[in-house]
């Protein structure tokens, strides 16, 4: 199963970085972020990739054209060019870089890429969120609901304090404690060829018209994540999955206890 990696925006909240690279590429622990929502899949076994590029997306294809050389040592004939790679472990991704346009909302760069998704059921998500998905159990979820569409449900990370108040009374305080079931679109999509169906063009975002007709369709169902989820919105976020990856257990790695 393909997986499409959604890396086209312009990430205008973390501007900090994005006025020189795209997104996708900011870096966690040294390696842009999109590695290691590819490192999710790999870890459960899906290797094939489509990334739905857009914003400074050269960048991103000479990142990929070159990574084959970075990620190993190499000799190089400056005389004649020629360049003898050294063995070590590849990375066993095959990716395709399709340049969706700068402008193009979600559900336009999803469209783009139908030529490139063979007519078969594909997966997608976001470059810039990470998270213990158990991607195996998420396909078998779609598979035996025989829906159109499955999206990720994840808890929010808690980002302020509640108060519980009497009229002017603070009876409880609780520092960024997460106390209602509250759920939010995490990425780590499932779709069927006919969710492309649902979106007109490049002006239509993914999570307004086409996923909202394909809910009241009763075509969309939701796989709850209980584990660790968070998004790279802003330089805060990118600052405490650095420090998570910095303290040698970044959650996002971690699969039933186990290292990916």
């Amino acid at each position: 199963m393909q997986v499409v990696l959604l890396a086209g925006g312009l990430g205008s909240r973390l501007a900090e970085e994005t006025v020189r690279i795209p997104k996708p590429m900011v870096e966690v622990g040294g390696r842009p972020i999109m590695l290691h929502v590819m490192d999710i899949y790999r870890h459960w076994g899906f290797r094939e990739f489509v990334v739905a590029a857009g914003y400074k997306s050269p960048l991103i294809k000479q990142f990929f054209k070159n990574l084959h050389l970075m990620n190993h040592d190499f000799t190089v004939d400056l005389t004649t060019g020629d360049i003898d790679v050294a063995s070590r472990a590849p990375l066993d991704f095959k990716v395709s870089i399709v340049d969706t346009g700068e402008l193009t909302m979600t559900g336009g760069r999803i469209l783009r890429l139908k030529k490139w998704l063979r007519n078969e059921p594909f997966m997608a998500t976001y470059s810039d969120g990470v998270g213990n998905i158990d991607i195996k159990a998420l396909v078998e979820f779609h598979r035996s609901h025989g829906k159109l569409a499955t999206v990720t449900a994840v808890q929010p990370p808690a980002r302020f304090g509640s108060l519980e108040l009497d009229g002017d009374n603070v009876v409880e305080f609780a520092e960024k404690v997460q106390k209602h079931e509250t759920w939010i679109n995490g990425g780590f999509f499932v779709f069927e060829p006919g969710v492309l169906d649902y979106i007109d063009g490049d002006e239509e975002p993914l999570e307004r018209a086409p996923l909202t007709k394909i809910a009241r369709d009763g075509q969309l169902m939701a796989f709850k994540h209980h584990g660790f989820w968070h998004p790279m919105d802003t330089v805060r976020d990118r600052d405490h999955l650095n420090d998570l990856h910095d303290s040698g257990d970044a959650p996002w790695r971690r699969f039933d206890g186990r290292p990916a």
